[in-house]
């Protein structure tokens, strides 16, 4: 797949711009809401992507946090859904084409793929940071490896 080139510089070359920033932002706040909504501010901001939010669990559920972009969901179950199961299996998933995804929850029919990065605290899934675009296939390895950065700086 082509290198996606945002206003000038690669997608790897933006989130290597972007997480010192973020680190900058959050360092001195300790409430996880406020940071959340920062991180989730400044990801949108910076690659224009169609939704971008966190999930926290809540019991048995995800209960919708912090997050940029059209009205989503509020409760997602375990198991449920492209989050639900980044949630359960604790792990990132890419999803090229969300309309292939068993059990996809269609909050917009305007997303058309995904990438879910659960938080882990203690090992333990607190939450997911969700992304989502209205273009096919927009995420990849690239994309997992940052995000991924991005939620371990936002929980170290």
């Amino acid at each position: 797949m082509e290198e996606l080139i945002i206003t000038g510089q690669t997608k790897q070359e933006k989130y290597e711009t972007l997480l010192p920033q973020i680190a900058s932002v959050i360092e001195d706040e300790s409430d996880m809401i406020a940071n959340m909504a920062n991180v989730a501010a400044m990801l949108h901001e910076t690659f224009r992507f169609w939704w971008t939010g966190f999930y926290r669990v809540q019991g048995e559920q995800l209960v919708l946090g912090p997050f940029q972009g059209p009205l989503a969901c509020t409760r997602i179950a375990k198991g449920r859904g492209v989050c639900g199961t980044a949630w359960q299996e604790a792990q990132t998933l890419v999803v090229k084409d969300v309309h292939q995804f068993p059990g996809h929850i269609a909050c917009s029919s305007a997303s058309q793929s995904e990438i879910v990065v659960p938080i882990l605290k203690d090992n333990v899934v607190i939450g997911v940071l969700d992304i989502d675009s209205e273009k096919p296939a927009l995420f990849d390895e690239v994309d997992a490896f940052y995000l991924e950065q991005v939620v371990k700086t936002l929980w170290k």
